[in-house]
């Protein structure tokens, strides 16, 4: 499916939803995706993405931001306490903040860096033992230490269960975020976006449906 086509959707959505286009971001998922798929979806002039881990960000965006100018780059996977100031160093936004260690972490190295990106918590809706995110249970308390350490939030996150109704989860994440009053919604990804946008959706995470599956030309 090519990226007009997603867009495409992601209007569609927009209109059924009664919502402003400009109010939904889609970010192309591009871990482990080949440099050359990646440089298609660039030269079709999309400026947005999305990648897992920080080495492989490290080795990839530096030079195509030498050759194509600015590019927002958004960490959407697990961060490592350790690896915080080369992610803040990277990345335009940190989708996965996720335990009061990492975000102390930030706050410590905004104040020397002098500038942070903007942050999403992501919250564990399906209360999965092998799924990072803090609890629902716990997010209002998480959501209050952040933002009194000072951290940029701009919202939360989540990755539902693969076996439960996704909507379940995005219409809980909404709820969290109204009640702390927070407006971005970083969920849906390619099987599920509409579903996410209908429910209030700023920040899609679409890779495959854009790239292809990983690893296959």
């Amino acid at each position: 499916m090519s990226l007009s086509e997603i867009n495409s959707r992601i209007e569609a959505a927009c209109a059924k939803a009664g919502r402003d286009v400009d109010t939904v971001k889609l970010i192309a998922v591009s871990k482990v995706q080949p440099l050359d798929r990646v440089q298609a979806v660039l030269d079709e002039g999309h400026r947005l993405f999305g990648e897992n881990r920080v080495q492989e960000a490290a080795g990839k965006w530096p030079d195509f931001r030498q050759q194509c100018g600015s590019i927002d780059v958004h960490l959407i996977g697990p961060l490592q306490s350790n690896k915080a100031r080369q992610a803040m160093e990277l990345f335009q936004a940190i989708h996965s903040v996720d335990r009061p260690k990492l975000a102390k972490a930030i706050a410590r190295l905004a104040q020397e860096l002098g500038h942070c990106p903007e942050i999403f918590l992501q919250v564990n809706t399906g209360e999965e033992a092998q799924k990072a995110g803090v609890l629902p249970a716990d997010a209002d308390g998480f959501i209050a230490e952040c933002l009194g350490l000072d951290l940029p939030v701009q919202g939360l996150m989540c990755i539902p269960p693969l076996d439960e109704d996704p909507s379940l989860h995005f219409a809980l994440l909404a709820k969290i975020a109204a009640r702390n009053g927070l407006s971005g919604l970083s969920m849906g990804m390619s099987g599920d976006f509409e579903n996410a946008i209908a429910l209030g959706a700023t920040h899609v995470r679409v890779g495959s449906a854009i790239f292809g599956d990983r690893g296959v030309k």
